[in-house]
């Protein structure tokens, strides 16, 4: 899921994304355009009911792919994202508007 809250002056917004408990991760990151899809640039730090956030700020006026890397090797999709669009891998990207 992403909670999206803008600034005052509007230019950027934090984005907060969070992976579910049902997931049954250990470790998660999110990746996408806005850092390159590193994994270490924005770890999901985990929550008491199991799940995982991470928050970001961006700036907003654009539209962000992004997936999230589950313990190192697994990628997820964000089942409540804006859109989805085709990545080059066979797969899509969850996608989110700002």
């Amino acid at each position: 899921m992403v909670r999206r809250t803008p600034n005052k002056a509007g230019k950027t917004a934090r984005v907060t994304f969070e992976l579910p408990p049902q997931v049954g991760a250990r470790s998660a990151s999110v990746c996408g355009e806005f850092n390159d899809w590193s994994p270490e640039m924005h770890p999901l730090k985990p929550r008491k009911d199991g799940g995982f956030s991470a928050t970001v700020t961006l700036p907003v006026g654009r539209a962000y792919r992004y997936r999230y890397l589950v313990d190192g090797e697994r990628w997820e999709n964000d089942w409540s994202a804006d859109e989805y669009a085709p990545n080059g891998f066979g797969g899509d990207d969850s996608v989110v508007h700002l």
